[in-house]
C-alpha cells in the first residue's frame, strides 16, 4: 500500500508529496510555505465548491449525496465522518445536500439517496446507493 499521499496547496496550487505517517504534523508547501489543508472529517459543500473540492483534488474523494430528512443518509453520516478522520491524506469525504443543489443532482444523475461517488484525479471511478455497513463502505473505498 502506498505510504504517500499527494496534497494540493489552496494557496499556489502546487501539488506536494507527503508521508501519511507526517500528515498529522501539519506539513508545508514546497513551494509557498503556505500549511496544507487536511480536511479532519467529512466537509459539507455547496454545488460551487465542486470543481475545487472534488474535480481538482489530488487524493481520492467520495461524495455523498444525501439530505437532511432521508433516514439511511442519517444512518451512514457517522460512518463516514468515522472514515474520514481515520484516513487523513488517503480519502476526502465531501457531503452535498441533493435537495440544495439540484443542478449537481442532476449532472451526476442521482435518482436515490444516499448515493457515495468515489472520484480519483477528478473522474468517477465508483458509485454506490444506498446505506451500508462500515465494512462495506471501506471496501468500496480501496480502504
Amino acid at each position: 500500500m502506498n505510504n504517500e499521499a499527494i496534497l494540493r496547496c489552496r494557496n499556489c496550487e502546487t501539488k506536494n508529496r507527503v508521508k501519511l505517517e507526517k500528515i498529522s504534523s501539519l506539513p508545508i508547501c514546497g513551494k509557498c510555505g503556505s500549511k496544507l489543508e487536511i480536511p479532519k472529517g467529512t466537509i459539507s459543500i455547496e454545488g460551487s465548491e465542486f470543481s475545487r473540492e472534488v474535480l481538482a483534488e489530488t487524493i481520492p474523494t467520495a461524495l455523498d449525496f444525501w439530505a437532511p430528512w432521508c433516514g439511511p443518509c442519517r444512518m451512514i453520516g457517522p460512518i463516514l465522518d468515522d472514515i474520514a478522520r481515520s484516513y487523513p491524506g488517503r480519502i476526502k469525504v465531501v457531503k452535498i445536500n441533493s435537495d440544495e443543489n439540484p443542478n449537481l443532482s442532476m449532472q451526476f444523475s442521482i435518482q436515490g439517496i444516499p448515493t457515495l461517488i468515489l472520484f480519483r484525479d477528478g473522474k468517477e471511478v465508483n458509485r454506490m446507493v444506498g446505506a451500508a455497513p462500515r465494512e462495506h463502505i471501506l471496501q468500496f473505498l480501496h480502504l
